[in-house]
């Protein structure tokens, strides 16, 4: 986790309270006024709680240095972090949506005064609450995935705001579960991208890295006759790491180094490649491709 998306206790400690006092109001509310929509942001407040301790939890091991059993480290956790967030707001939010069709054919009075009232604190306290988490959402997917819980909210918030005066003016009372079905669709629409993103960090798949430009221009250092067996991953959203074989000319060990200088600044530099492991070899897989095809060869 990088210094400048490193979010201080302080922050989340206020971000949590926040939140534990909205859920407990809104939860009174739509009690009281018979709101689906408070209901739902009532729930969708109590996960972002757990999901704001889940976060700090999570970015406070990812700080530790790698050891023996972890020798990448821990920052993976924050991964696992947003990913469980994710998860979490797809399927309230899926919930939610299936109660709102039930309300749309079975619709229910709902005292729009109430609504209106616990819907304006409710917006306050969720924007007070991204607002806190809004720098470090930028370069860290785990705090992303909590600031997208929180945002959500303080939107869902703001969309039942429209929808208490549309039901105070006019006594439309369908509009309660139009607004969750929108929300929800909003917060399904937003944790997409980090759910997916999270998943393909998780399973190691290759960052977005145009390999036969790598290929060409490693090819292009002096003595490099191949490149073959490449394999890329991310121990998270911000550091790559790359290992690849690569075909020397038959030369001694104390010659190879400088060429492996020379391609780890290249990748580095070029293509931000964070952490980069070569094997040198001379005649062995000279003819292979880019990519490994044999399984026992991982």
């Amino acid at each position: 986790m990088h210094d400048n998306s490193n979010m201080s206790g302080i922050r989340f400690l206020l971000v949590t309270i926040l939140n534990a006092l909205i859920t407990v109001v809104e939860l009174i509310g739509g009690m009281l006024s018979g709101s689906l929509a408070l209901l739902s942001d009532a729930f969708h407040n109590l996960g972002d709680s757990a999901s704001v301790v889940l976060a700090y939890v999570a970015s406070r091991i990812g700080l530790k240095n790698s050891n023996d059993s972890k020798t990448f480290g821990y920052r993976r956790a924050e991964i696992i972090s947003a990913f469980i967030n994710s998860i979490f707001l797809i399927l309230v939010s899926v919930v939610l949506m299936g109660e709102s069709v039930r309300r749309l054919f079975h619709p229910e009075a709902v005292n729009g005064g109430i609504m209106l009232i616990v819907a304006i604190i409710g917006t306050i306290a969720n924007f007070g609450s991204a607002l806190l988490l809004s720098k470090g959402a930028k370069d860290n997917l785990n705090i992303k995935a909590t600031y997208l819980h929180i945002l959500s909210d303080a939107l869902s918030s703001f969309g039942i705001i429209i929808g208490a005066i549309i039901i105070q003016i006019w006594k439309i009372d369908l509009v309660d579960p139009i607004v969750t079905i929108l929300v929800s669709l909003y917060i399904l629409w937003e944790t997409w991208p980090v759910l997916k993103e999270s998943i393909n960090i998780l399973m190691q798949a290759a960052p977005n890295l145009d390999f036969e430009a790598m290929k060409r221009d490693m090819l292009k250092e002096p003595g490099v006759v191949n490149v073959h067996h490449i394999h890329a991953w991310q121990i998270d959203e911000n550091r790559i790491m790359f290992s690849a074989h690569i075909n020397l000319n038959d030369q001694l060990l104390s010659d190879v180094e400088p060429v492996y200088r020379d391609l780890e600044n290249l990748l580095q530099k070029k293509y931000h490649v964070d952490h980069v492991t070569l094997q040198a070899e001379v005649f062995r897989g000279k003819s292979n491709e880019l990519f490994t095809r044999d399984r026992h060869d991982i």
